[in-house]
């Protein structure tokens, strides 16, 4: 029945994100981009709330634009020494992050926001940790000048010269780029809608 209600549906991306929409399309998906603007929180108390409040904030500001699509929407966040990490405002910033993970360990969470037309989106939550190498001043500037980090969350991405920074992770590689590609994949599934166009 589903599936047949669905079946002249479209699948929207409600994120401008080139990181979102590579993981989307290597599930085989057909999808729509569409802009999410919302206005976001930052609790650093509450991570997991911070992330899932946003995605559902961008979920309904996309549906409105979107009434009869399947609708996939994300935030994503570090939480690193009891502060959330969005986007840095510039190099200088990036660097300053970049400088203090040095070392260190953080968590990377995904709010997501997945729904269908008529229906209460299902909001979900993943959490994946990462471990730096120490960081030279070098090492810091090389990556810099290889990887554009100002829309990236923590200023760094984990699937674009992250051998330079990364020691080890833990828990889901694309969650870390921002969209869960697991959870992604069985929403879909479990709703019949891996080939949605």
């Amino acid at each position: 029945m589903l599936r047949a209600m669905m079946k002249e549906k479209v699948l929207i991306l409600g994120s401008a994100s080139p990181r979102r929409a590579k993981i989307l399309s290597g599930l085989g998906c057909v999808f729509r981009v569409a802009m999410a603007d919302a206005a976001e929180i930052h609790d650093a108390s509450d991570p997991v709330r911070t992330v899932a409040d946003n995605a559902l904030a961008k979920y309904l500001a996309c549906r409105l634009r979107n009434p009869d699509c399947a609708l996939i929407t994300a935030d994503t966040l570090v939480w690193f020494a009891g502060r959330l990490i969005g986007k840095p405002r510039d190099l200088a910033e990036a660097a300053v992050f970049l400088r203090e993970f040095s070392g260190r360990v953080q968590t990377v969470y995904t709010g997501l926001a997945l729904g269908l037309p008529g229906r209460e989106p299902d909001i979900r939550v993943e959490a994946s940790s990462v471990k730096f190498k120490v960081l030279s001043p070098v090492t810091i500037e090389a990556y810099l000048a290889k990887t554009r980090p100002l829309d990236r969350a923590g200023a760094y991405d984990i699937d674009e010269n992250g051998d330079l920074l990364i020691e080890s992770y833990s828990g889901s590689y694309t969650n870390i780029m921002g969209l869960p590609r697991e959870t992604v994949r069985d929403w879909l599934c479990g709703h019949g809608l891996m080939g949605l166009r």
